[in-house]
This record gives structure tokens, sequence and C-alpha cells, in this order.
């Protein structure tokens, strides 16, 4: 990686292809709009399940979890491919997640402007790990960042001198609050679900949730009310863009 030019572009692979909803017994708005509703708010597949039945939707909260495994990570994709670029500014920190009884660490990476760029989940906390969350993105930015923010972990700058990195690099626990806040809604979660009950269940969860976050993101700043619906209405077109069918509620109305 030494030597990359930090004011390339990043490489994104556009996702041409319709996501496919053929041989499922509900309509498309049924099932994105589960996938959706799970994704976005903190609720338990169950709870997801009885909000359906009071619109007179019966299903079992296993379909609930089928159609979230199936579709999560398509429609993750799709939004990432679709995204503006990222910010410059990148701010990298891990949080522990008990697993099984057994450590393990949430890597995750976030802009200036508090975008999820990516998450990883390790099972160590060193050099070696930063480093592959590193490559990781460099590998999908198509570029270093202008500007790296991380607390005094020296895994970080041990990471960066193995992979030539000449990038301005802050390590301090006050500069870096952007990045922990980031790990909250995982947090939240966690304790709807009574703990993650594996490595890949984290992993597929926190990689679809955080790109469905970053969708809606804009909706939650402090502005004013006809500002926050036009905002709401660019993310729920977005949303229909990405998963190909319009939302459910938009329907009824």
């Amino acid at each position: 990686m030494a030597g990359m030019n930090r004011t390339a572009q990043p490489r994104r692979t556009p996702v041409t292809s319709a996501i496919s909803y053929a041989g499922y017994r509900f309509p498309p708005d049924v099932i994105s709009y589960a996938v959706w509703l799970y994704y976005r708010f903190p609720l338990s597949l169950r709870m997801v399940e009885e909000l359906l039945a009071a619109r007179g939707i019966e299903l079992t909260y296993e379909t609930v979890r089928r159609w979230a495994m199936k579709f999560g990570l398509d429609i993750a994709r799709r939004i990432r491919s679709t995204a503006l670029a990222r910010g410059d500014k990148w701010h990298l920190d891990e949080v522990v997640v008990t697993i099984n009884g057994k450590k393990h660490w949430l890597w995750r990476a976030v802009d200036q402007q508090g975008v999820v760029l990516d998450v990883l989940v390790q099972s160590r906390r060193d050099r070696h790990a930063a480093r592959r969350l590193m490559r990781k993105l460099l590998r999908k930015h198509g570029r270093a960042p202008r500007v790296l923010v991380t607390d005094k972990l020296r895994s970080y700058a041990a990471a960066n001198h193995d992979l030539g990195l000449n990038v301005e690099h802050r390590q301090h626990r006050g500069l870096n609050n952007r990045a922990e806040n980031s790990h909250q809604p995982t947090r939240i979660r966690e304790k709807v679900m009574r703990r993650f009950k594996s490595t890949r269940q984290l992993q597929r969860f926190a990689s679809v949730h955080d790109q469905v976050a970053n969708l809606f993101m804009h909706c939650r700043y402090h502005t004013d009310a006809k500002q926050k619906r036009a905002l709401r209405a660019q993310a729920f077109e977005a949303w229909e863009g990405v998963t190909c069918t319009p939302m459910l509620d938009r329907l009824a109305a």
C-alpha cells in the first residue's frame, strides 16, 4: 500500500442487478418493510412480528430473521455502491464484545461526518488486527485518508508503518468521540438481542445495520420540521431505490 495516492477516487463497483423477490409468498413491499424495521430501529425479531401483525400481516419472527439474512447484505451493498464519496478524515476505534464468554473486538471506522465507513469483528486487538482493518478500508475506498484519528492504542501507528502510509495521525482519546459514539447503537442492539451468538452474526448484523443508519442519518439532526421532512423523504426514496420496491407506509398514505 506504500505510496498510495491520497487524492485517488474511491473505487466502487456499481450494483446494477435488481433484487429479486421471486418465490416468496409475501409481496416485495412487505419484505423490504420488515427488513427496514429490523435494521432501522432497536427491535427484536418478535417485536417486528408484532408490528406487522398490527397491520394485518401475519408471519413468524423466524420469517423476519430469514428475510433479514437473505436481503440484508444485498441491500447494504447497494447502499454502499450508490453512496457519495466519503470524507477524508477517518476516525478509528475498537470496542470489546463478549460472545459465548470470549472477548472479541468490533473495529469501526467513521468519517468526519459520522458516516460509518466499515466494521470488522476480530479476536485480537494488536497491530495485525489494526492492519487488517486498514487494508480493508484502503481496498474499499481506493485511497488513504488525509487525517487519521485514533486513541492512543499503539497498534494503529504500527499498522500505518507496516503499510507504508504517510498520513497525519492524531492520537488522542478526546479527539475520537465521533468513533466512540458510533458504537452506541450496536450496544443497544446487543441488549435487545440478548448478546450476539457468534462473530459471524455480529459481522453480518453490523455490516447491514450501519449502512442502513448511514442512509437515514441526516434525518436525526436538529433541523426545522420542513427540512427534516425533506431529508426523510430523500432517505425513503433512496431506500426504495436500493430495495427495488416502494415503502409500505408510503403506499398506504
